[in-house]
């Protein structure tokens, strides 16, 4: 049985919260439901994102929710965080896992099927594949890949498998129906006007459409 029993991966980027504290937006997402939040802030110093964690720990614990942080396997340590997420060219899952025991979550980006099927091979506990469509937080990894080699993903690999890239609320139904997990998305919800609201349209969106 799959340990990963969230279907909506949450990514921070302090920069589309539309002007609003990183904080006040995420407490609004955790009350309207979100069961796992990536802290991905790569532009800061190791003390500030250090002073950060602390807090989005402290607002997942208090909502019941997963915290993930992207590729510091020894912050994910010292702050006693749920698991990393861990890139393409960060630490090996292999070697990620010796560090973390077997209790901690490794999730892992992949931008094609093999790279899914590597982080199997790997011991990851899931995958977020991308990009899916354009957007403009995943274009740094190239040209989008398409709900294709989603379903082929989906085929050929046992993992959990989030969707990430240009994944609005119209297409959850179509990222299911390609066999996704779940999805993993940023602005959807940190830009969102309302974001509690928005939060609940994509939580009844994966529900309805398993």
């Amino acid at each position: 049985m799959s340990r990963v029993d969230f279907s909506l991966y949450l990514i921070t980027d302090r920069h589309q919260t539309a002007g609003r504290p990183l904080l006040s937006v995420l407490a609004h997402a955790l009350t309207a439901g979100v069961k796992a939040v990536q802290l991905r802030e790569k532009d800061l110093d190791t003390r500030s994102l250090i002073e950060l964690a602390g807090k989005v720990l402290s607002l997942t614990r208090k909502h019941g929710a997963l915290f993930f942080i992207n590729d510091r396997v020894d912050l994910v340590m010292a702050l006693g965080a749920d698991g990393v997420h861990l890139r393409s060219n960060s630490m090996p899952i292999k070697k990620a896992r010796r560090v973390l025991g077997p209790n901690r979550l490794i999730g892992a980006s992949a931008h094609s099927v093999e790279e899914v099927l590597k982080a199997e091979t790997e011991g990851a506990d899931f995958a977020v594949l991308g990009p899916i469509y354009d957007t403009p937080s995943k274009r740094l990894h190239g040209d989008p890949i398409g709900m294709r080699a989603l379903e082929e993903a989906t085929r050929h690999s046992h993992l959990p498998i989030f969707a990430i890239g240009g994944i609005s609320l119209p297409l959850v139904p179509e990222s299911r129906r390609a066999g996704a997990h779940g999805i993993a998305l940023i602005s959807a919800i940190l830009s969102a006007e309302d974001v509690q609201a928005a939060t609940g349209f994509l939580l009844h969106a994966l529900q309805t459409s398993d």
